[in-house]
């Protein structure tokens, strides 16, 4: 009696266990039997330039990613506007919302462009979440589309040599420093005076010469003319003209003989 016991229970175990799957059968092909067909939907998705492969973002400068939009719809939409904003990666705290560009564009069924979208960055260099989304009217009905969701790097320019605004702004500050340094300089270091050369003053009037040998004796003080007389000493002047009267003196005398 004991073993048709348990040859009963155990018969009635394995029967609902079999019940069991029958049921998750029938459940799994009822759930399948529910779904109907997928209705298409706006598509919309973002992707980065070939210039910036590894979607870097630069501060300081504009920064563009490509839209792709496709109106899956069977009747035509309206994009409305495009926009984003900036998270914290680890909290998902927002850092920053981005520029929201407005285009109010008619899109007909089954139409694909891709418009870019620019914002710029004033981050500390680092990672963080970037996401984009975009709003189309569709039947009266604002919907809100997803088009970029990911992490990106937050990087500085490239430093050049050769670029303008940093060579003007190198200039500007040597500039600045070069005269606050020269005002500094006039300002605590005591300039040496150089003495003033005395000008020599010149004759008033106009000196002419008189000949070879000649002078002129109103610039001889009169002392000197006075003992010059005195001492009888004979200018060049007399002398020439006592040799001229020698010599006339001694024609004549050959006259006579």
């Amino acid at each position: 009696m004991r073993f048709f016991t348990l040859l009963a229970a155990a018969l009635s175990v394995t029967s609902l266990a079999f019940a069991k799957d029958e049921v998750d059968d029938e459940q799994i092909v009822v759930e399948a039997e529910d779904t109907g067909p997928i209705e298409p939907q706006f598509f919309a998705t973002a992707a980065w330039p070939e210039t910036n492969p590894f979607g870097h973002v630069v501060n300081g400068e504009r920064n563009t990613i490509g839209v792709i939009l496709e109106n899956r719809l069977e009747r035509n939409t309206t994009l409305l506007n495009i926009a984003g904003a900036v998270y914290r990666p680890e909290t998902d705290i927002l850092v920053k919302n981005l520029s929201a560009l407005a285009y109010g564009v008619e899109l007909i069924e089954g139409a694909k462009l891709q418009i870019p979208y620019s914002f710029y960055s004033e981050f500390r260099p680092g990672d963080l979440r970037l996401v984009i989304w975009l709003e189309h009217l569709d039947e009266g009905v604002k919907h809100q589309v997803f088009v970029y969701d990911s992490i990106v790097t937050i990087v500085e320019p490239e430093g050049s040599w050769f670029d303008f605004k940093l060579l003007s702004t190198y200039f500007v500050v040597s500039g600045i420093f070069a005269g606050l340094g020269y005002i500094a300089y006039l300002s605590f270091v005591p300039q040496s005076k150089r003495p003033r050369k005395a000008a020599v003053s010149g004759p008033v009037g106009t000196v002419t010469a008189t000949g070879a040998g000649g002078y002129q004796e109103e610039w001889i003080p009169s002392h000197h003319l006075k003992s010059r007389k005195k001492s009888g000493v004979v200018s060049s002047g007399d002398e020439l003209s006592g040799g001229e009267t020698s010599g006339t003196e001694g024609k004549r005398r050959k006259g006579k003989k």
